[in-house]
């Protein structure tokens, strides 16, 4: 029997799929040292297995990875980047539901890509200050129509060779721009459909999509629930990457740049150097985390 290393894509009702680049999918079972130890593998997990049958692809996950990251919704680990999918125009970007996301990936270190799909819908002043407010905080901006297939190259060169977790409201084309992009995963993952046929009535799991070799994609139901604001208040300026620069310039130490004096985020703001969307953003996440604390 051999060992070989490769991704779990998917785990249902005990049995998990393992995707080995260049040999494929293999069912396996978790041996019972996972359940003493108390380790519960996860979509995205690198995982050995022991091959017990090639032709049937079968085996036994021996050992799991060590994580690099893990979400807790999805349930998934080792994700390299997020995209995230908003409309440029009809619907126009919800700014705030965009914002409480970066938060979130900011609190896990996830790298984010911005996707803004129907550019040709929305006219230049619009992709002007979309693209502004969010590439001057660091988060790269790719504009697309999965209508009109444009930039879709572009969006395919960013996800090349990565494990991206996909997440966007409803009503912005996300499953538009997955359609495109999953073609190729539908072959490669079609093993695992037929293999798991009674798993097609089960509640929605996780699964990561190969697009090809070693990248991988994974859809995000429920994108408005994603947040939490399980942090204090006073840690919520850390996942604004634009207030960095500033931090130490403040006239108080620890100030919350919200209605203190001398604070240097408060007069970048003055001088249009932080955007006022991001900004009204943070003010209404800082509130509702200082409500929270008084029940």
């Amino acid at each position: 029997m051999k060992n070989v290393q490769g991704k779990i894509v998917k785990g249902i009702a005990g049995f998990y799929y393992i995707h080995v680049v260049e040999s494929g999918v293999y069912e396996c079972k978790a041996k019972g040292v996972f359940r003493k130890e108390r380790i519960k593998p996860l979509v995205g997990d690198r995982a050995e297995i022991e091959v017990l049958d090639e032709e049937g692809k079968t085996g036994n996950v021996v050992k799991i990875l060590p994580r690099k990251n893990e979400l807790i919704r999805p349930a998934a680990a080792n994700i390299d980047q997020s995209l995230v999918v908003f409309a440029a125009a009809k619907p126009s970007p919800h700014f705030n539901l965009l914002d409480r996301f970066l938060v979130m990936m900011e609190r896990k270190q996830i790298p984010v890509i911005l996707c803004f799909n129907k550019e040709d819908l929305a006219d230049d002043s619009q992709i002007a200050m979309i693209s502004k407010t969010y590439e001057s905080c660091g988060y790269p901006c790719v504009f697309v129509s999965a209508l009109k297939d444009r930039n879709i190259g572009e969006l395919k060169k960013l996800l090349k060779g990565k494990t991206t977790v996909i997440a966007g409201p409803s009503g912005v084309g996300k499953s538009s721009i997955i359609n495109i992009l999953q073609p190729a995963a539908r072959m490669e993952t079609g093993d695992i459909s037929r293999k798991i046929e009674r798993g097609k009535h089960t509640t929605r799991h996780s699964e990561l999509f190969v697009t090809e070799d070693g990248s991988y994609i994974m859809d995000t139901p429920g994108f408005s629930s994603l947040y939490a604001n399980d942090f204090e208040k006073e840690e919520l300026k850390q996942y604004f990457p634009e207030f960095r620069e500033y931090e130490g310039r403040c006239r108080f130490h620890g100030c919350d740049h919200m209605h203190e004096p001398g604070c240097a985020v408060k007069d970048a703001l003055s001088r249009n150097a932080i955007s006022e969307v991001r900004y009204k953003s943070y003010m209404e996440m800082y509130q509702e985390i200082k409500d929270r604390r008084r029940y």
